[in-house]
């Protein structure tokens, strides 16, 4: 009985330990850390919401027979220039240095140094290269984002640059009113890029960051900062939201990255964020991507099949990229059950803001067990005691730990939250390892 003690046990300590956030389980991720909670406006899905009353000027302005174009890619461009086709960035440890930034030229919106860059880092561009020179690292343990806007290596390990901005990746802490970052519209770069790992997995769960050739002396939630002079209301202002439209058909004929890619442009959108060419979508540098069957697929869309979307139904509080919406949670972080019996899980549903719809809730197992779910689903917030009842037939193995994933879908969003179910363990050790 030892060895399976001690198995027990271990898988008991390994679950508590290692057990995933939940407020992240939904949202992407990159080096352990979140690109921002997944009740933040850029995680999102925004294709339920209303068409902004000024699409059709916006969508005018912008192009609407201009073609989608991916600004992003493998290789180089020009070819042999050493310069990658995207933004790039970087992930460091916890440990790594911080440096000096030695200087800003706009200083008053720029957060100070130090940043943890390194030496290598890769600058968007080249080494030797003009234009916007962004440099992106992102450090773990901290979960903290620094980015860089013309940025410049002073060749003693310290940098310079237009601009500097920090973000802290588990919180939703908007700029200063007015800031710019080192985009032009004062939000972050990284988590608005498509990144190749993403298409892989196959789901690109943000926004993404585009670029107009005009846009207004304005911004909108969650942007803080304009880059114009034109006052026309024509012109989209920075931080505009737009998707492409559910009548656009994804099919086969779309390369299977050129479909990730649009369904994330229908359920998560688009968010404009620099002045730059028409529709062009920002994407990090990998050799992985296919860059003829992007062009192929994006050469089938024109800036007539996109919508601009209001999104101000969303928001919680001007200085906060926090959505109205809820989060999800589940207590213990293991539980056993007998063959045909009943166990409890506590599930604690928080509202956001003004949300008040009902919420249902269902219930999947890896690997598959057929469970009934009561209740199925909550409709305040608060904690509600959910009960799981084992209704499979059949021999099962003993001792076989079920990975439970609880679902709450309402209002068009949609959280996740993990637990575990150990069935037919054995009767000597359960009582002691996993005691409710």
């Amino acid at each position: 009985m030892k060895p399976l003690y001690r198995q027990l046990l271990a898988g008991l300590l390994a679950l508590i330990l290692l057990r995933p956030l939940p407020v992240w389980a939904d949202g992407p991720t990159l080096g352990g850390c979140p690109l921002f909670p997944v009740d933040n406006i850029w995680n999102t899905p925004i294709d339920q919401l209303p068409v902004d009353a000024s699409s059709s000027a916006y969508i005018t302005s912008i192009g609407a027979t201009t073609r989608l174009h991916a600004d992003f890619g493998a290789g180089e461009w020009p070819p042999g220039s050493g310069s990658k086709i995207g933004i790039p960035f970087v992930v460091v440890p916890a440990s790594q240095p911080l440096v000096a930034i030695t200087s800003f030229l706009y200083a008053s919106q720029s957060d100070p140094g130090p940043y943890p860059i390194p030496p290598n880092a890769p600058i968007e561009g080249a080494p030797s290269t003009s234009g916007d020179r962004h440099v992106l690292v992102l450090r773990q343990g901290e979960c903290k984002l620094y980015e860089l806007y013309r940025a410049f290596p002073n060749g003693n390990g310290t940098w310079r640059g237009d601009s500097g901005a920090v973000f802290t990746l588990t919180g939703h802490t908007l700029r200063p009113d007015g800031w710019t970052s080192a985009d032009a519209a004062g939000l972050p770069i990284l988590p608005g890029l498509a990144r190749y790992d993403e298409v892989l997995a196959g789901e690109i769960k943000h926004a993404l960051r585009f670029t107009a050739p005009q846009t207004r002396r304005g911004y909108v939630w969650p942007a803080r900062h304009f880059a114009s002079s034109n006052t026309s209301a024509a012109l989209p202002p920075m931080g505009q939201r737009f998707r492409l439209k559910a009548s656009f058909v994804i099919d086969n004929s779309f390369s299977p990255q050129g479909r990730v890619l649009l369904r994330a442009m229908q359920k998560y959108g688009l968010i404009l964020a620099d002045n730059g060419s028409a529709w062009y979508i920002s994407g990090a540098p990998d050799e992985r991507w296919d860059n003829d069957a992007l062009t192929a697929d994006f050469n089938r869309v024109r800036g007539s099949d996109f919508e601009a979307v209001n999104v101000s139904s969303l928001q919680i509080s001007a200085n906060s990229g926090q959505v109205v919406g809820f989060g999800l949670a589940v207590t213990p972080a293991g539980r056993a059950v007998n063959p045909g019996a009943s166990v409890p899980f506590t599930l604690t549903v928080s509202y956001n803001g003004s949300f008040s719809q009902p919420v249902a809730l269902t219930a999947v197992v890896s690997p598959a067990l057929p469970l009934q779910l009561q209740p199925t689903g909550v409709s305040t917030t608060g904690s509600a005691v959910v009960t799981l009842t084992d209704t499979h037939s059949g021999q099962l193995l003993p001792g076989v730990w079920h990975t439970l994933w609880l679902t709450a879908t309402g209002g068009g969003l949609t959280r996740t939250a993990q637990t575990w179910l150990l069935v037919g363990g054995s009767r000597v050790y359960l009582p002691l390892l996993l005691k409710p």
